[in-house]
């Protein structure tokens, strides 16, 4: 167990106030963790970049009750059932009851609510912070930071960069961050003043591919892909002009008279950090993994990384599990980094790879037409199949998400994902069976142990189980028919000794 046995300026410190950094801290302080976030910007961030989220980042939303903080800010949110693979079309709906994905909606209103959020729940975050040095003792971890004030000096407990693709908390650890190189290029413009023909899911043009979508107020996302242009090393943003005139040669229309608020260029290098811990320095977010961005899966995968690991984290620093909890966080999320970059590459040769490619698309169009095929892709669009290895146990459920299903108990009547925004970062036992009950009570200050059962069942799980252990990312750790030295394992595993034993 850590020990706190010195003075500290936070307990964690997060690099990076983006939506991973601010998820994170948000989890952190549910969990009543000191918290500093440091970010270089002296202001927040006005740019659009992520355009939405995955149904599982909505359920990871909607489990902290985040869902309904975007209508308390007037913004609307644009939800859809439909998603693609490699411009292949999906249907989400192929999993039950599952929330819908968003489109279309900035990464700067994400971060607004996100950091509303976490400043209503006491997080300290300074802008104008540059971090340049670090040094783990083993004990803590030293930074080093320009600030507006001059240089300062700050100690943590556990230091976590959430700083992007470019981390300077990576590099002055010393992560290891492998992978290939840009093939191509893409320009990016966000478009004003212009009225331009919508391309959801791209258009296969003979030079390349064009790519539009209407974010609201006039403005339109734009992104052009050349196949025959060398890729750039650049020193800054390409001008307006490049996107205009690539369009052109794309399409043939004329967008150059465009009043462009933002342009950007990016490639399809892919690069996974070999581990995401080191001692007591963690990486998350892009920090961790860089790929094209295909269907905005970098935000989402990094918010989702920091759900995983803001409660594990809380769980080590407040004293209730040992540090080989952390452990788990790079078992499961490096996985998922791992799979993301297969993903996102499969889906830039299916897209980007021209009339090559125009074989394979018509074959996996009509494997999509099966629905094991179809439910397997859009499970790794929208990430409602990922799966932990949460121990031992042989339902179905296991490692995988909980759904958000209505439950009946000796209370009335209520759904998993609000009892799970009630724990506010615990873990969560669902049973009826005295058995499991009695067995769960020594972990009650940190699981909260409700009598209840799903009241018309769970999808694809026929019958329901008796008993559920959930974790507070929403993953099932123990499900029952299953004995009860299972469930205390589990518990021991995920949630540290018990602080008493049942009577």
């Amino acid at each position: 167990m850590d020990v706190q046995d010195t003075a500290y300026d936070a307990e964690v410190i997060v690099v990076g106030a983006g939506p991973t950094g601010l998820m994170l801290a948000g989890e952190l302080r549910l969990a009543g963790v000191e918290v500093v976030v440091l970010d270089r910007l002296a202001e927040p961030t006005t740019e659009s970049r992520g355009l939405g989220f995955t149904p599982k980042t909505m359920e990871v939303f909607a489990q902290r009750g985040l869902v309904e903080r975007f209508a308390d800010l007037g913004i609307p949110l644009q939800t859809t059932s439909r998603g693609h693979f490699g411009g292949l079309p999906l249907d989400f709906e192929v999993f039950p009851g599952a929330h819908p994905a968003v489109q279309n909606l900035p990464q700067a209103y994400t971060e607004t609510m996100l950091r509303t959020w976490a400043a209503e729940l006491g997080c300290d975050l300074r802008r104008g912070h540059t971090v340049v040095g670090l040094a783990d003792t083993g004990e803590y971890v030293d930074v080093s930071v320009e600030t507006p004030d001059g240089p300062r000096h700050l100690r943590t407990r556990y230091l976590v960069g959430c700083d992007g693709g470019r981390s300077t908390v990576r590099g002055l650890a010393g992560f290891d961050f492998p992978g290939t190189p840009a093939t191509l290029e893409l320009l990016l413009a966000d478009v004003r003043g212009c009225d331009i023909r919508p391309r959801f899911i791209g258009e296969w043009l003979p030079g390349g591919v064009a790519m539009a979508a209407p974010l609201g107020d006039g403005v339109h996302r734009v992104v052009v892909c050349e196949r025959d242009t060398p890729v750039r090393r650049r020193t800054r943003e390409p001008d307006f002009s490049e996107v205009a005139d690539g369009w052109r040669r794309l399409t043939g229309e004329d967008i150059s008279h465009g009043d462009a608020l933002w342009v950007s260029a990016f490639g399809d290098a892919t690069r996974l950090a070999t581990e995401y811990r080191r001692g007591r320095v963690l990486l998350a977010g892009d920090a961790a993994h860089v790929h094209l961005p295909a269907g905005g899966l970098g935000m989402n995968t990094g918010i989702q990384d920091a759900f995983n690991l803001g409660w594990k984290l809380a769980a080590v620093v407040r004293g209730r599990a040992p540090r080989s909890l952390l452990d788990t966080y790079h078992a499961e999320r490096h996985a998922v980094g791992r799979r993301l970059l297969d993903n996102t590459r499969a889906q830039g040769l299916l897209f980007l790879g021209g009339d090559a490619m125009q074989p394979l698309r018509e074959v996996l169009g009509e494997l999509t037409e099966y629905e094991v095929v179809h439910r397997h892709l859009a499970g790794l669009v929208s990430g409602l199949e990922i799966r932990y290895p949460t121990g031992p146990g042989r339902h179905p459920l296991l490692g995988l998400r909980m759904p958000d299903v209505e439950l009946v108990g000796d209370a009335g009547t209520t759904t998993a994902f609000t009892l799970l925004r009630a724990a506010r970062g615990r873990g969560l036992v669902l049973a009826h069976d005295d058995a499991v009950l009695r067995s769960a009570w020594p972990w009650a200050d940190r699981v909260d142990v409700v009598t209840a059962k799903p009241a018309t069942g769970i999808p694809a799980c026929d019958p329901p189980p008796d008993g559920l252990l959930v974790r507070p990312d929403g993953h099932v750790a123990w499900a029952a028919p299953g004995e009860a030295e299972e469930l205390t394992e589990a518990l021991d595993r995920w949630f540290g000794p018990p602080a008493a034993r049942a009577v």
